[in-house]
């Protein structure tokens, strides 16, 4: 009997899968090869051992922006991409971290002095910045003495160098001060040429959420609430930096006759400007500044002074898994960082049931005694703010006190989060309120015309379709949208009774300071929208107080890591702290065109997470400062 033979197309084939299959397996053993020697480095390397000098100066080199919460990365992926491109996306700085750093530094005696390299810092809002900066200041009152030094300060940068007893800049250096702006992306003419239509739905005269989709620009009501929180959060900017540097707050340079006027008078030297202006005490080459800490701390063997970097003396002073004691009792503190959206979401967006798990955590936890709700979040969808809601109402019926405490942004949802607290706080600069509801729909039934593409059949109702996505292809029914609107008005309703309801005004009171508009934190005061101003210590302490609690540990409810997530991070870690991963440098060309991007891919993304079951969101757009 004879075999078979294989048929032609088997035939033709099989080369190029035997060659898939050998490929497959060569990548295979290499990623094999390469974990066991990423592991045998984070086991077996003590090249990572951290020595202090007797004498030295801690460098606050930090790189990133600062957060409250680091948003989840798959370790694998950024290790990829830092090889590839060279740097980490967006690298993110825990506030307390930073802050506990700073802390040990002062009461070391081998820490002499503080250099602050703000090079690679990108910022952060201006309640993060003062949470360090307070910091910052506790060092100096022990008698420390504390440098900045840099080629460039950017705004953000130098409010954090304006703690520094001294500031010198490198020749050719400038200090550059633009003030804050809000530029969304508007989308509608090229939704119009793709032919895609924008159904929205909205409560609110000052509901700007929607606009980038149904405008080209921004509305006149946008754009008179826009400036006055933003001339706001200006103004205290600009008079804390003018106190800490002694200059008056008419020295910032806003028009560019003003600017033109000062660098005539310094022959178009930035460096000679910024020295006239006061925004600087000296200017100094790198050497310069090298030898005048020297002077204070000696000199090491690499020829420039005494120093341990920040990311080394943190590997010294922040312990990487922390030990709860179990008899004491806790504040604990659950961060609400990012968007809001249904479901579960890994930390740096805040999922609705995930929220909430952690918010019964410590409910069920019989040594937790109070909570501190700790908000950074321009809100999401409605569903998921009311799930995180309910939560805080269940915490303080079981007569756990809940303290919501804002960060830079608690607004829309994250405004609906903070309502059902025993009290709210916000620091002065925080972008609140954005009382408001809408929705939004696309549709591409002229698309699919053009594209001669059509869909339709037959459903036993005039829903039919409705939940699969039919309107999608075949537009929206001018009956669903009443239906649509209807829920939207519905919505906004109940945002306004949850809010009189923990705020005791009227429906009619809120909405006065509602209608989608924002506010800041000091201005959210004055209109009853929150209790009382102050930093995160402050909803700590208050928390503490209100369980009547005199001796306490704070505890933070975090999403938990698998072990193996745990395993992978430690050893990727490591192996990066060793200088083991690839590094290929980023050119000037990827540089512009990832900035470019940045706004289309937010955009995109933000879209994606529009999740909520019922289309109803209650977001912020505007609440993001340029």
């Amino acid at each position: 009997m004879t075999e078979k033979k294989p048929g032609l197309i088997r035939r033709i084939l099989r080369p190029f899968v035997n060659i898939y299959r050998g490929f497959k397996r060569v990548v295979l053993n290499l990623l094999f090869i390469f974990i066991v020697i990423i592991i045998g480095i984070a086991l077996f390397s003590d090249n990572n051992k951290v020595e202090v000098p007797a004498t030295s100066a801690l460098v606050l080199n930090l790189t990133g922006s600062l957060v409250e919460e680091k948003r989840w990365v798959d370790p694998i992926a950024a290790a990829v991409n830092e090889s590839l491109s060279g740097q980490e996306e967006a690298p993110e700085l825990l506030v307390r971290n930073v802050v506990d750093v700073i802390k040990h530094a002062t009461t070391d005696n081998r820490i002499q002095t503080m250099v602050l390299d703000l090079s690679s810092f990108n910022g952060g809002s201006i309640d993060k910045l003062q949470t360090v900066g307070a910091a910052i200041e506790a060092f100096k009152a022990s008698g420390k003495k504390v440098f900045a030094y840099g080629a460039f300060f950017g705004q953000t940068q130098y409010f954090l160098a304006s703690y520094a007893d001294e500031i010198s800049l490198s020749p050719m250096g400038a200090v550059m001060f633009e003030g804050f702006g809000s530029y969304p992306m508007y989308y509608k003419n090229a939704l119009e040429k793709l032919k895609i239509n924008s159904h929205i739905f909205r409560v609110g005269t000052y509901k700007s959420a929607v606009e980038p989709f149904m405008r080209n620009d921004m509305s006149e009501a946008a754009k008179e609430a826009n400036a006055e929180w933003l001339n706001s959060l200006w103004s205290d900017y600009k008079q804390q930096v003018a106190a800490r540097r002694d200059f008056s707050i008419d020295n910032f340079d806003e028009t560019y006759d003003a600017l033109l006027t000062k660098l005539q008078a310094a022959d178009g030297d930035t460096s000679l400007y910024s020295l006239n202006s006061g925004y600087v005490d000296n200017i100094a080459t790198r050497e310069q500044f090298r030898t005048k800490v020297i002077d204070i701390v000696g000199e090491n063997d690499k020829h420039t002074y005494n120093q341990v970097s920040y990311a080394d003396y943190a590997k010294l002073v922040i312990p990487k898994h922390t030990i709860d004691n179990p008899i004491t009792d806790k504040v604990a503190v659950v961060v609400a960082r990012g968007m809001i959206v249904d479901g579960h979401a890994k930390a740096g967006t805040v999922g609705g049931d995930s929220t909430a798990a952690l918010l019964r955590r410590a409910r069920h936890d019989d040594k937790v005694k109070a909570v501190v709700l700790r908000i950074d979040s321009p809100g999401g969808s409605a569903f998921a703010s009311e799930v995180i809601g309910q939560e805080i109402t269940l915490l303080r019926e079981a007569g756990k006190p809940v303290i919501a405490s804002m960060g830079a942004v608690a607004a829309s949802g994250g405004y609906w989060i903070a309502a059902p607290s025993n009290e709210i706080w916000a620091a002065p600069t925080t972008i609140t309120g954005s009382i408001g509801i809408f929705g939004l729909l696309h549709t591409a039934e002229d698309a699919m015309q053009t594209l001669g593409l059509n869909v339709d059949g037959v459903g036993t109702t005039e829903l039919a379709g409705l939940s699969a996505g039919l309107p999608l292809f075949k537009g929206l029914e001018p009956k669903a949208k009443d239906v649509f609107q209807l829920l939207i008005e519905r919505g906004y309703t109940e945002f306004l009774s949850l809010v009189g309801e923990h705020r005791n005004m009227t429906n009619e009171q809120v909405d006065a300071v509602a209608q989608g508009r924002v506010w800041t934190g000091s201005k959210a005061l004055e209109l009853g929208l929150v209790d009382k101003l102050g930093d995160y210590n402050d909803a700590i302490a208050a928390a503490a107080e209100k369980a009547g609690l005199s001796h306490y540990d704070v505890k933070v409810l975090q999403q938990e890591l698998t072990p193996a997530e745990q395993m992978i991070n430690d050893i990727l870690g490591s192996a990066k702290a060793a200088g083991w991963l690839p590094q290929s440098a980023i050119s000037n060309e990827r540089a512009m065109l990832n900035k470019l991007t940045k706004q289309l891919k937010q955009d995109f993304v933000l879209l994606n997470q529009f999740n909520d079951p019922n289309g109803v969101y209650s977001y912020c757009v505007s609440c993001t400062v340029n």
